[in-house]
Parts: C-alpha cells; structure tokens; sequence
C-alpha cells in the first residue's frame, strides 16, 4: 500500500489568525493543532480554548520542531495547524481509480503564492477534475496560498506528487495528451483539438514550461494576444484555459 505523507493529506496553516481561523470554522475539520513549548499568555490560551472547544488535539513542540512543520520560521508564531483538504491525494491514487479526471491542470515552477492559490480557485470553480501541485518546484500551500484561493485550497481537487516532470511521465502513461501552454504556438487553445483524456501544463512566471516537462508534451497551445501584449499572467492563462474547457462542455 502506498505510504501517503501528511502533506498529501493536510493543508497546513501557521501563525496565531489563520490557526483560530481554522478553528472557528465548523466546515473545516482540523485533525491537530501544533504549540511550540514556550508560548505563554493571552494568545495561547485562546488557541487551546478554541481547540478544545472544537475537541481538536493540541501537541506541543520545541520552537524548532514547529518551525520545521510549518516550513516558514519567519511567520509561523508558534503554532500550526494540520487542516484535512477532503479531495487532496496523491496523483498515484488518482491514476490508479477507476475514474480517470478527464481534464488535468499541471503546475510547473509557479512560485508565487498568489498564482497558485487563484489557479487552484479558478480551476475548482471550472469544475476541472484534478490540479497537480508537486512538493518540488511549486509554492508550498501555505496561509498564503489559502488567502490568494480566498479558502477554496481546502476543498480544491489537489493531487500531490515529487516533481512536475514525474507528473507529465506518470499522466501520459496512463494515457493523457499532455498539452503545454506557450505564447509562439500557432495553435491556440479555441482551435486545438483537445483529446477526452487532457493534461495542460502551465509553466512557471520566468522560464515557463521546465526541460523535464517539455520531454513529455506532445502538442502546444496558445492563446492569442492583441496590442502589443506578449502574454498574460500565469494565473490569468489558467483562467481563460479554465473556462475555455467549460465552454466545451468538459
């Protein structure tokens, strides 16, 4: 049996406002909270009373070790929280299910929180079957991902793994087309053919699509520009790709 990571389970929240805002909200289940060993005072008390009044287990944790967990020493104050993201999994189980999404976003590089978090809002709106957000390369969810996807990357259908490039291998040997986005292609995405089964790659704000992705794309797809304007914002292309796909009726 695969060995799933907690990080493949949970969205993590660190800091004192986004841990109770957890806690307050009752659509939320959080499976533990974190408590570095030295906090004291006022704020403590609040988030052991708010956790046990929700009846969630609260650990407590040298300053490093919380430190650590959270993956931002500089904002974490102390405390996190594992918050457990209902439609998060790993994009091995997804493969291995009996029904395959048939539309697939895959992130590659995209390092700002900001992008990721309105990438994964856009795409759960859309109602699109999977958004691959790999442990490597890609902005750890985090609070601020959360903020940007205003709450959303707690629902949204995440499916985890290594890297992108493990990703775009893993999607086309289960059969996926896999479909980059790039600016130069005279293809655009209102006149591609897009097979039943399609995984669209959106590379990162500098480089774009990396070299271990680009091995394994086999079409690409513009969307066309006017003006002057070379290309849009990462987050804005994934949603007129989005909708574009909902206006196909996939």
């Amino acid at each position: 049996m695969e060995q799933v990571s907690p990080k493949d389970r949970f969205v993590t929240v660190y800091g004192r406002k986004p841990v109770l805002e957890a806690l307050a909200d009752d659509q939320l289940a959080v499976d533990k909270v974190i408590l570095a060993e030295n906090a004291r005072g006022a704020a403590a008390h609040e988030i052991l009373d708010a956790a046990r009044r929700r009846g969630v287990q609260v650990q407590r944790a040298t300053p490093h070790r919380v430190k650590v967990l959270a993956g931002n020493g500089r904002h974490d104050q102390g405390v996190l929280a594992d918050v457990v993201a209902p439609k998060m999994r790993t994009l091995d189980a997804a493969l291995s299910g009996r029904k395959l999404p048939n539309s697939v976003l895959v992130l590659d590089g995209i390092t700002t929180p900001a992008n990721v978090g309105m990438i994964l809002r856009t795409a759960t709106a859309a109602g699109i079957g999977g958004i691959v957000v790999p442990r490597r390369g890609v902005a750890s969810i985090d609070p601020l991902v959360v903020k940007a996807s205003a709450g959303v990357a707690f629902h949204a259908p995440m499916l985890r793994c290594a890297t992108a490039g493990e990703a775009a291998h893993d999607l086309r040997s289960a059969g996926y087309t896999v479909i980059g986005m790039d600016g130069t292609s005279r293809t655009t995405l209102f006149d591609a053919k897009i097979p039943g089964r399609a995984a669209f790659v959106l590379g990162g704000e500098t480089d774009g699509v990396s070299p271990e992705v680009r091995e394994h794309v086999t079409s690409w797809v513009s969307i066309p520009m006017a003006g002057g304007v070379e290309s849009l914002n990462v987050a804005s292309a994934a949603a007129v790709l989005c909708f574009e796909l909902v206006r196909r009726g996939r």
